[in-house]
């Protein structure tokens, strides 16, 4: 009788384990095909005479909302197209504050460490990069950033992605009602705007920025 109730109850804390694995692979956001559709579908309104901020735009920065005056900053420099060089794990974006109607982050945020140390100092990278992009942005700004997520092989299987991103990051840590990244010292307020999953890999969300 003692064995037989042993073995339920490890059956009992095998069920229990399996319940939460699969809670946290359950997506609670639905699916969308692309960007451009995620976009669409939203049906927002054009801004005449908008700015746009790409981060880690590689050799010509991304621009889904079609704004007339288009920024990219990257680990490489191209003045003449309007590209700036930034490491964006350790500096502050070269941008006044309520510059940009729009942010955009595509295949980036992976990258941006959590935490570095310099000069015996400890930055909180990803965090800051946040602040500066809530910075930069106008009141009502919007970020959009496409990033491989958890539970998706593609967030990890990468040596270069070290900063694992899940659906309820930026709604739970940088939007409100819940804010918590407020305790790290996140500065900005955000409003979740949409958020869709691609292909089942990449989050794609919108975010406004209150102000």
């Amino acid at each position: 009788m003692h064995q037989m109730f042993g073995k339920l109850q490890k059956i009992q804390r095998a069920l229990f384990t399996l319940l939460g694995q699969a809670r946290n692979l359950s997506k609670k956001y639905g699916a969308i095909s692309n960007v451009d559709a995620f976009i669409l579908a939203l049906s927002l309104p054009a801004l005449n005479g908008s700015k746009a901020l790409d981060l880690g735009c590689g050799a010509r920065p991304k621009n889904p909302f079609l704004a007339k005056l288009v920024y990219g900053v990257d680990i490489r420099e191209d003045l003449a197209g309007n590209i700036k060089r930034v490491d964006l794990s350790s500096e502050e974006l070269p941008f006044e504050s309520n510059s940009f109607d729009f942010c955009t982050a595509f295949d980036c945020l992976e990258h941006i460490p959590r935490i570095i140390h310099v000069g015996g100092e400890s930055r909180l990278s990803f965090l800051e990069l946040v602040n500066e992009v809530y910075r930069i942005l106008r009141p009502g700004g919007l970020f959009l950033h496409r990033t491989p997520a958890f539970p998706s092989k593609e967030a990890f299987q990468d040596p270069t992605h070290v900063n694992i991103i899940t659906e309820d990051t930026f709604p739970f840590y940088f939007c409100d009602p819940h804010l918590w990244a407020r305790d790290y010292g996140f500065k900005g307020r955000f409003e979740l705007v949409s958020q869709k999953w691609e292909s089942a890999t990449w989050i794609i969300c919108l975010l406004r920025a209150v102000k």
